[in-house]
């Protein structure tokens, strides 16, 4: 029988949906919290607690990560190191931490995307508050994004009409409350809607749109968004997957919008995606990422076996 585990946060939806799903599939249910995980090096074990009772991670036959902690912060990345280990004993893992490690920081992905040509919002990255005042007043408005977030918590977002002493103001608290890095960004006015463009192995799932509450500047559903069934054109898909490409991951979603000069994307994810697909489009990420990781393993133990 075929031992696998889910990465993720226990009571999350998500997590929980996909821990059902490889339970259905496998003869046990398998959530791991990585907060509560203990690496014993000279061992050589990392053990769990789970429903089933503590388990190795590097004795089972393969991990899918959903989510690597409830907040981001840089604690992400240790635990990501870890699964690496988890990795390097042979236990495939679904996406590769080594991958997801380039998403965590939102520059990491910022770097990757920009190196590789894809469209993006004007940007400035700097540690000098001056110089971030500069690219706001040029922007005319800006979004401050901290560099460990999701679902625009804790972003801000300026205007330059308040005068530069209020702009330095701004910034200066921004800094403060724990962001020395300025990751400035030009506002774009997504009139309410942006995408999820979603890609399995590197194919194209589906696409959802969020639609923004009327009086948020966000469209997440955290801020009262809610998902849709959207149909972009074949230009976007392809860009969206160009932006998804060089990070290799095995589910990830690429958030894109229109603006007057054309298509941009923000970011790419490797863990949203599963609720706009239920939602926006009624299908079922957890089956069909079940049924990828079961394949691929399957495939895998083939090859090792000479079948393929």
């Amino acid at each position: 029988m075929t031992e696998l585990a889910v990465v993720g946060t226990p009571g999350g939806w998500s997590s929980e949906y996909l821990a059902d799903a490889f339970a259905a599939r496998t003869d046990s249910r398998r959530l791991v919290d990585m907060s509560t995980v203990v690496f014993d090096v000279t061992k050589g074990t990392v053990l769990a607690p789970t429903e089933a009772g503590m388990v190795d991670l590097c004795q089972l036959d393969g991990i899918f990560i959903k989510k690597i902690g409830v907040a981001y912060s840089p604690d992400m990345l240790d635990r990501l190191e870890i699964l690496r280990y988890v990795e390097a004993r042979g236990v495939p893992i679904f996406s590769r931490p080594s991958r997801i490690l380039r998403l965590l920081d939102r520059l990491a992905c910022t770097v990757t995307l920009a190196a590789a040509g894809v469209p993006m919002p004007e940007t400035v990255v700097t540690e000098d508050v001056e110089v971030a005042v500069d690219a706001i007043e040029r922007f005319g408005r800006a979004v401050l994004k901290p560099l460990y977030s999701t679902k625009a918590r804790g972003m801000r977002v300026i205007d330059a009409t308040e005068g530069r002493a209020a702009l330095v103001t701004a910034v200066q608290d921004f800094v403060a409350a724990g962001n020395p890095v300025i990751y400035a960004q030009r506002w774009v006015d997504l009139s309410g809607r942006d995408l999820g463009i979603v890609f399995l192995g590197g194919d194209y799932v589906g696409t959802y749109a969020r639609v923004g509450k009327g009086g948020s500047w966000n469209t997440t559903i955290h801020d009262g968004g809610k998902y849709e069934l959207a149909h972009p054109s074949e230009e976007w898909i392809d860009l969206a997957r160009r932006a998804q490409a060089p990070f290799e991951l095995d589910f990830t979603c690429v958030d894109l919008a229109e603006t007057a000069d054309g298509p941009i994307v923000f970011e790419v994810s490797a863990f949203g995606g599963f609720r706009g697909l239920r939602d926006g489009l009624e299908l079922d990420a957890a089956d069909m990422v079940a049924t990828f990781v079961l394949d691929r393993i399957g495939a895998r133990r083939r090859v090792v076996r000479g079948e393929a």
